[in-house]
């Protein structure tokens, strides 16, 4: 969890300093932040998708056809995703990959919806992505079902009562699940007593931890990104006596090294952990040598969309893109690293939900929640 910006900047560009140039190949966009404030953190997905490719390519390619893997960098932002969506457009690739972040998919989506090219999303789980159209798809569970098993875990496991919410107002990602959280945190019978706004580029914080200190509630969910472990330390460092909470944000090394490692106590959803006792996660976490406390589900989440891309590829027997999305659309219990994936009529896969706890810094699987 100690890796540099520069170190994990340098594996990326490592991983696709040569890709295959042949009128043979078989031309895949990724798409993810190499810049900006996601970059960091969308490097896991895009080694995991890296990994995909040069295992396919080895074992020869999708029917003697080498894949190209294009990697645009959508300099995380939302216009920067709609620019470099249109230049994978321009440069006919076949199917996108990525990105992460719900606010840059939904960007990608709505140019690969009109243009008509299929998109899998390793990690973005705000279920506006893909409502765009029928050719959107994600790899990971949707925040209507992550919101309810974090209430559901935080009401039933933890027996909190009372909740304080930090809602980052720049991200759909936290705007959603923070609503879909609270309606079923009340639902239950929990209490939110705040709901406070930030912004993610913030640095101080002073005043909203005043309000949730001042609170005083059992739980403090905070379903942001890298940021959220600066937010949870300096909380905790008030003195607080409050559980922390988050999402699937929570679930990259960056997390860590923002705050996260210093936490005493903490719990989040995500999407996978190489605890998982199945045998293509067996085979995954040996292969790539994952370290079993490692918050490294991204890695395996980008390793799981493209793979799927890859056996939808094969089994539409094409390169056309309306073939390869309805091959995609029919998937039926494809056996990935993160689970077994089939998808139901939105392009959103049925999947559990794994909880990790944070105990004096480490993250450590906890338990496993099924739909």
């Amino acid at each position: 969890m100690k890796k540099s910006r520069f170190i994990l900047f340098f594996l990326t560009i490592f991983l696709f300093a040569a890709p295959v140039f042949s009128e043979e190949a078989i031309d895949i966009a990724a798409i993810y932040a190499l810049t900006g404030a996601a970059a960091e953190a969308n490097a896991y997905a895009l080694r995991g998708v890296g990994y995909a490719v040069d295992e396919v390519n080895k074992q020869g390619g999708i029917s003697g056809k080498k894949i190209n893997l294009i990697v645009f960098d959508n300099q995380s932002t939302p216009i920067g995703s709609t620019l470099v969506a249109k230049q994978a457009a321009e440069a006919n690739v076949v199917a996108i990959v990525g990105p992460d972040w719900s606010s840059h998919s939904l960007a990608v989506a709505r140019v690969a919806q009109d243009i008509g090219i299929p998109m899998i999303s390793s990690l973005s789980t705000n279920p506006e992505v893909t409502k765009i159209g029928d050719y959107i798809f994600r790899i990971c569970f949707t925040d209507d079902f992550q919101g309810k098993v974090i209430a559901k875990f935080s009401r039933h496991d933890l027996n909190v009562s009372t909740a304080v919410i930090f809602v980052d107002v720049t991200s759909d990602y936290s705007l959603k699940l923070s609503e879909i959280f609270r309606q079923n945190f009340e639902q239950l019978g929990g209490r939110v007593l705040l709901e406070l706004e930030y912004k993610l580029k913030q640095q101080q914080f002073d005043e909203e931890i005043k309000k949730a200190f001042k609170a005083d509630a059992d739980l403090i969910f905070i379903p942001g990104h890298d940021e959220s472990g600066l937010i949870a330390k300096k909380i905790q460092d008030a003195g607080t006596s409050s559980i922390f909470i988050g999402g699937d944000g929570w679930s990259t090394p960056v997390f860590f090294r923002k705050g996260g490692s210093e936490l005493k106590r903490g719990y989040y959803s995500t999407h996978w952990s190489a605890h998982l006792d199945t045998d293509q996660s067996r085979a995954f976490v040996k292969k790539y040598k994952i370290n079993s406390e490692d918050p490294d589900d991204n890695v395996a989440l980008g390793y799981d969309a493209m793979m799927l891309l890859v056996d939808a590829i094969r089994r539409s027997g094409s390169t056309d893109r309306k073939r390869i999305r309805d091959a995609i659309a029919n998937t039926r219990s494809f056996k990935g690293v993160t689970g077994t994936i089939s998808f139901n009529e939105n392009g959103d896969p049925i999947k559990s939900a794994v909880f990790m706890e944070i105990r004096n810094g480490e993250p450590h699987y906890l338990k496993t929640l099924k739909p």
